[in-house]
């Protein structure tokens, strides 16, 4: 199971929110760039990256940002945060972006996922926020009237690289990933490879995960943010674990 430290933009900055509540954030870093080159000095084999701005507004103001860190770490870089359209997923990639994560457009339009992924294989990847067992989109705030495992089936054949699924109830808290519900999803995604995100707090949530199976079938990944900038455990920790694992 891989590693993705997570590194979200807003406002030019490094932060983190609570449960997806853009009121409720922390600033770690005003530099970025230097904190991917961290987390890639330290063994990391992927950096995630999210421009929440332009999650909530399609308005890519971080993507200078994303060229930026894109070009200074020597491991791929899997961003997303309000990418609306295949010109938004061009633009990643000719940014440097390795994987490019749809979330609210993949939600409104599903085609644009399989023809995207079908352009650029390997490199698209769907962004499955879910609060209640409900997907939501436009940044977290709203709710798109559809339930996860449905979207999970929905885009399981779909040619895309991975799904990253996020449980916003759980972002932030540091109080342990939904064990059952992944669990689930992972039954439920018999062709594509599954990306946990949100609640790790320790090496034991992380082992946990890695020890997480169904069908036959393992989480392919698992996404760390404010346990890495709390402290709580470091990169080389947690490869570590996961190498044990």
């Amino acid at each position: 199971m891989q590693l993705y430290p997570a590194i979200d933009l807003r406002g030019g900055r490094c932060v983190r929110l609570l449960r997806g509540d853009y009121g409720a954030e922390t600033v770690y870093s005003d530099d970025p760039v230097a904190v991917a080159r961290r987390f890639a000095d330290a063994g990391a084999a992927w950096i995630h990256l999210v421009d929440l701005d332009a999650a909530r507004t399609g308005e890519p103001v971080n993507r200078p940002l994303v060229t930026a860190v894109a070009a200074s770490v020597p491991v791929p870089v899997q961003a997303g945060g309000g990418v609306r359209d295949e010109a938004t997923v061009e633009a990643l990639l000719d940014a440097g972006v390795a994987r490019v994560v749809l979330g609210t457009a993949a939600m409104h339009d599903p085609v644009l996922v399989t023809r995207v992924a079908a352009r650029h294989p390997g490199a698209i990847a769907v962004g499955l926020d879910a609060r209640a067992g409900e997907v939501a989109v436009q940044g977290w705030t709203e709710g798109a009237g559809v339930a996860l495992l449905d979207a999970v089936r929905r885009f399981d054949d779909t040619g895309v690289a991975a799904l990253v699924v996020t449980d916003i109830s759980r972002d932030g808290t540091l109080t342990g990933p939904d064990l059952d519900g992944l669990e689930e999803v992972v039954a439920a995604a018999t062709a594509v490879e599954v990306v946990a995100s949100g609640g790790v707090g320790n090496l034991a949530h992380l082992r946990a995960l890695a020890a997480l199976q169904a069908g036959g079938r393992r989480l392919a990944g698992a996404i760390v943010g404010k346990a890495l900038y709390e402290g709580s455990f470091t990169v080389e920790e947690a490869l570590a674990a996961l190498a044990a694992a």
